[in-house]
């Protein structure tokens, strides 16, 4: 069983901004995967369903960024799911608009929601896919919490779409074998 999470802020108002990201990716998989968020649990909207032979935990936080590991660890300390089984999809400032990244483990890289999900699972070693956003021109908090300009939209689509792919490749293939299929990934 794997926790598929991804990260976000809930409200109407922070729909599709960039820190939203990982609610997007998460959206869009449920849709691929014919499940819904129809469980409130672990102060998360939970959906589950499965890829391939493997049983699958969608989990989208409802405690804002900052909070986010402590609904993460609720849920994979209830299923018993390993971290390497924890997969944590978020935006990332340090990527273009339409690029992935795939890691096995590392630091939090000043991103707040990951800076909780180490601390409450007293590990960085937890596979993450990030989800580029772009960097900010001027203000941080304002350039994540702000939605995307037109004319990144469909690079966004397309970069949704192809974390979707990397989820299914990592549960599929193994980590390693995504991580050489993703990491040159670039929306044009």
């Amino acid at each position: 069983m794997h926790l598929i999470v991804g990260l976000g802020n809930p409200g109407k108002e922070y729909e599709k901004t960039r820190h939203n990201a990982g609610f997007m990716v998460l959206d869009e998989l449920a849709k691929k995967l014919n499940v819904q968020f129809d469980k409130n649990k672990f102060r998360g909207k939970v959906a589950e369903g499965r890829i391939g032979t493997k049983k699958v935990i969608l989990l989208k936080p409802q405690t804002f960024m900052n909070l986010s590991g402590e609904s993460i660890v609720e849920a994979a300390d209830f299923y018993k799911i390993p971290n390497e089984e924890v997969l944590v999809i978020f935006d990332d400032v340090s990527l273009d608009v339409g690029k992935l990244r795939i890691r096995k483990k590392g630091s939090a890289g000043g991103h707040n929601g990951i800076k909780s999900t180490i601390l409450h699972l007293a590990s960085e070693d937890f596979p993450r896919i990030k989800v580029g956003v772009g960097a900010p021109k001027h203000d941080l908090v304002h350039h994540v919490l702000g939605k995307f300009q037109e004319e990144e939209e469909e690079k966004m689509e397309k970069t949704i779409s192809a974390a979707v792919d990397a989820v299914h490749a990592i549960l599929d293939h193994g980590i390693d074998s995504a991580i050489s299929e993703y990491n040159g990934f670039r929306a044009e």
